[in-house]
């Protein structure tokens, strides 16, 4: 390469208003797919990975909608083997619960916490989970935004 074309490259770096002025609308069916290959299709997408102009300090990704969150799947014996755990901060306050009674009692929950640990951590997954709506039925308000179907 000669110093002419050298000098010429430039490194594209996404500004605010890049990101924020074509954010697309994706819409996921977690009818019997496997948790962890929904929250990692979801999160590349939050992310802006599948963008040209994904910029790695930029929130430059896109909105997702996962419907059905209450038909994940999980494989082997993970629905009754699988634990949250949470701390109520008292001494004593630890507490145990299957993913199959998580999934019954708060069905979105198990995948929005997925999708967040794949995020990145601090203010920038912060806001990146924002974009994130996930609904236990079929149904969700976001229609007028005419959300596409993700192909993952």
């Amino acid at each position: 390469m000669t110093a002419a074309k050298i000098a010429a490259q430039r490194t594209y770096s996404a500004t605010k208003n890049d990101c924020e002025s074509n954010r697309g609308w994706w819409v996921v069916d977690a009818t019997d797919k496997p948790l962890g290959r929904i929250a990692s299709a979801v999160a590349h997408v939050l992310r802006g990975k599948h963008k040209p102009t994904y910029t790695p300090h930029m929130d430059t990704g896109d909105f997702v909608i996962i419907v059905n969150a209450g038909k994940v799947k999980l494989t082997g014996q993970k629905m009754d083997k699988k634990f949250y755990y949470h701390h109520s901060a008292i001494p004593g306050g630890f507490k145990a619960e299957a993913y199959r009674h998580l999934l019954d009692r708060k069905p979105a929950f198990p995948l929005e916490k997925a999708v967040k640990g794949m995020l990145p951590k601090g203010v920038l997954g912060r806001e990146m989970i924002t974009k994130l709506k996930v609904y236990a039925t079929p149904d969700h308000p976001h229609a007028a935004q005419k959300p596409q179907p993700l192909g993952k």
